[in-house]
């Protein structure tokens, strides 16, 4: 299924992650076109709290909204991006969104899981988002062998 045929079927802060979504996807395809800038993600900022902001990155890097807009505009203008959706979870206070996400940049493409946690404030925008990456190993041959071990017994 698609984000699209999802988000017809949702409400709520579901619905507003998975515009999000699709905003950054109609987005990253349109970063390759002259003049894109940190002002063009302006349609996904309005879904942001974005005074409060915090993105934390699979690699525990953490972005404000300004940095994470810049992270963006850097990463669309030289990606393709596309995913599928998974499954999306909605709590009081938080949404969880599974997707598999596909990019390339040059010659390196990967597909990943993902699992994205937002958060929002009292007037439902997205104040924070905690990203979760699982994916292949790039390199086996640099990773030690555990066959054989033994644990405690």
């Amino acid at each position: 299924m698609t984000i699209a045929d999802i988000l017809a079927t949702v409400t709520g802060r579901s619905r507003t992650v998975l515009k999000y979504s699709q905003i950054t996807k109609r987005l990253v395809d349109n970063a390759k076109q002259p003049g894109f800038s940190v002002e063009s993600w302006m349609p996904l900022a309005e879904l942001i709290a974005v005074d409060e902001f915090v993105r934390i990155g699979p690699f525990k890097e953490v972005m404000n909204w300004a940095e994470y807009a810049e992270f963006l505009t850097n990463w669309a203008i030289s990606a393709d991006w596309d995913c599928s959706f998974q499954r999306i979870t909605e709590t009081p206070d938080l949404v969880f969104l599974e997707l598999e996400e596909r990019s390339r940049i040059g010659d390196f493409s990967s597909v990943v899981n993902t699992i994205s946690v937002y958060e929002f404030d009292a007037d439902d925008k997205v104040r924070r988002i905690a990203v979760y990456l699982q994916m292949e190993l790039p390199n086996t041959r640099t990773v030690p062998s555990f066959d054989g071990a033994r644990g405690t017994e």
